[in-house]
């Protein structure tokens, strides 16, 4: 007999589908220009195809898997500890949204033909397109070891399927009717 049953560990695909509740959107950043600082908002308007209004990923070629960034909110404190401080300003990780709640890296899809999707509020759709790995200025804004401090914890990358507006607060859930 074996030790798990057969059904869970045969239908991979079908446990990726499966989150055991949705997130809140905690945080808006804009970045309007390179080494500038980030800007924070209430609420945002996504562009399909190009990223947030105002911010500078919105304005490079259309279609780019990076769009928007996003970050776990449960990271951050991981993240300060490793960098020897009591508690991280989310604003310095550069990241366009800060969500809680929703495990993120598992929203990285699996499967190539089964694209993950997140729905933020009742408007915006995004795909997630992979992880967002640290920059070099992370050393300069997180102090020596920032860097490799974020590495695994720099969230995801996600570009707009369909736009819209969306507000701190909202919800952040899995598109199941999608993936």
């Amino acid at each position: 007999m074996p030790l798990f049953p057969t059904r869970a560990s045969a239908d991979l695909r079908e446990l990726t589908r499966r989150f055991a509740q949705a997130g809140q959107l905690d945080a808006i950043f804009v970045r309007p220009a390179r080494r500038t600082a980030v800007l924070p908002l209430n609420e945002a308007v996504a562009l399909a195809g190009r990223g947030l209004q105002g911010d500078r990923a919105a304005a490079r070629a259309v279609d780019s898997k990076r769009q928007i960034t996003l970050i776990q909110a449960e990271h951050l404190p991981a993240i300060a500890s490793w960098v020897g401080r009591a508690q991280l300003d989310a604003a310095l990780l550069r990241r366009n949204l800060v969500v809680s709640g929703l495990n993120l890296l598992a929203a990285k899809a699996l499967f190539k033909d089964q694209p993950v999707q997140l729905r933020l509020g009742s408007q915006v759709l995004l795909e997630v397109t992979g992880p967002c790995e640290p920059c070099s200025r992370m050393e300069e804004l997180l102090g020596e070891g920032g860097y490799n401090a974020m590495r695994g914890h720099g969230g995801v990358t996600a570009r707009v399927l369909v736009g819209g507006v969306f507000h701190v607060g909202d919800t952040v859930s899995i598109d199941a009717g999608r993936i």
